[in-house]
């Protein structure tokens, strides 16, 4: 298919809710910047079944982390806190489950950068997240809770153990590699 005139889609949901998969060129490219619904993919437990491709891609999970995670985790979590906040304005309401994904998010992202490691779990903090969606918790809270813990974010990429850049050699290498024994009709 990527040969001919019609390309494959790069991202494709479903057939069942929640479920997504992506070609692998184009998983590998948001994985890169740090993406953090990629990158909870290399992370989780939850595997329902895994390709030597698979095995591949969690074997360097690692090469896709970088102190690039500040910006990318921080970028998506400030900008859901400014659509709740002009929400909130603007009409009175939070978008609960929003408010939380955004805590989660920073929470994440504090995470990696101070330990090298997706975090998947957050049953840590199940409580305070469960909270927040169901509207428990004053909006100026959350607010100062997503403020505190971007200052957080920051703090833990100025001691972070990533690198700067993530390992863009590796990641392609098995790209290559994968696409060669592809082409050569070898299963990857």
């Amino acid at each position: 298919m990527f040969w001919g005139l019609d390309k494959p889609p790069s991202h494709v949901d479903g057939p069942l809710p929640e479920q997504s998969s992506w070609e692998l060129e184009r998983f590998c490219v948001l994985a890169l910047k740090g993406n953090p619904t990629v990158l909870e993919c290399l992370w989780s437990p939850i595997v329902e079944r895994m390709t030597e491709t698979g095995r591949e891609l969690v074997a360097i999970r690692s090469a896709f982390l970088s102190r690039r995670l500040a910006d990318t985790y921080g970028r998506y979590a400030a900008d859901q806190l400014n659509r709740l906040a002009a929400g909130y304005r603007r009409t009175g309401q939070v978008r609960w489950k929003q408010a939380m994904h955004m805590l989660r998010l920073l929470l994440a992202g504090e995470h990696a950068l101070r330990t090298g490691e997706v975090m998947v779990d957050v049953s840590d903090h199940r409580d305070r997240l469960l909270a927040v969606r169901r509207g428990e918790v004053d909006f100026e809270d959350v607010r100062a809770e997503a403020l505190a813990l971007e200052e957080a974010l920051a703090a833990a990429t100025a001691t972070s153990p990533l690198p700067a850049e993530p390992d863009r050699a590796a990641v392609v290498d098995l790209l290559v590699r994968t696409r060669r024994a592809s082409a050569c009709g070898d299963s990857p």
